[in-house]
């Protein structure tokens, strides 16, 4: 490849081209160097500063527009709206089969949903408590149909979530479902042929959170979330294992 040809997107080995400009961009404002009211440099003028096609610019533009660090005015250009770096984060393109990031990811998911857990056995109403038990039947069902039962399974999760009745808890939940959970369902449904018996083991961990939850028991409800994740983390890795036998596949949030 010439300097002058453009570099195609990618979503693995260097990393993901609209993910490193909108970085590079996003870096730059939270340092000063572009600040609010700054105009970007036109789509064309990126293409050429990054070496990219006018598709990986806009996608990076995308990004930034959606953390709220941007705004496009009509006719006019892009424009710096926002400093303030905290609202940029995202979870990152990377492959399902690197286990240190997903040990990260897994991390992060375990520590917001454990507290959640815990709010939520104190908060739960009887209407919640349907919601949760109506999803713990549907992955019931979806067992014994020989299915991954992954939209039951986000159910559940997200049903717990907005039992805490804490708005904050239910707009990251949503974003790590769209991300990191969304990369480990991915990575399990994989090799779910190999591991039909871990969906029994899985369900066990549902009936104890929900046990827990029912009873109102916060303390029980935090361990039998933590124990969840935890041993869910230990699956996907088995899984990884196995997955490596399969096509390579890469999965982004």
């Amino acid at each position: 490849m010439t300097p002058d040809q453009p570099r195609k997107s990618t979503s693995s080995g260097g990393g993901h081209l609209p993910d490193e400009i909108a970085q590079d961009l996003g870096m730059k404002i939270s340092t000063g160097a572009l600040v609010v009211g700054d105009r970007l440099p036109s789509e064309r003028d990126l293409c050429t500063q990054y070496k990219v096609s006018r598709a990986v610019v806009r996608e990076a533009l995308s990004q930034l527009k959606s953390d709220g660090l941007v705004a496009a005015r009509a006719g006019s250009g892009v424009y710096v709206t926002r400093r303030d770096a905290t609202n940029a984060f995202r979870f990152q393109t990377f492959s399902v089969s690197d286990l240190g990031q997903l040990e990260e990811a897994m991390e992060l998911l375990v520590t917001i949903e454990v507290a959640a857990t815990r709010i939520a056995a104190k908060r739960r109403t009887p209407e919640d408590l349907k919601k949760i038990k109506r999803a713990l039947i549907g992955m019931e069902y979806a067992i014994a149909s020989d299915r991954l039962g992954d939209e039951e399974d986000y159910q559940f999760h997200q049903a717990i979530v907005e039992a805490t009745h804490n708005q904050h808890f239910v707009s990251l939940c949503q974003h790590l479902e769209s991300s990191a959970r969304n990369i480990i369902r991915q990575a399990r449904s994989n090799t779910k042929a190999n591991h039909a018996e871990l969906m029994e083991a899985v369900q066990e961990e549902h009936e104890a959170i929900y046990s827990a939850l029912e009873a109102g028991n916060e303390a029980e409800a935090a361990q039998a979330a933590e124990r969840h994740l935890v041993n869910a983390a230990k699956r996907l890795r088995i899984y990884l294992s196995l997955a490596s036998e399969l096509p390579p596949s890469n999965f982004g949030g």
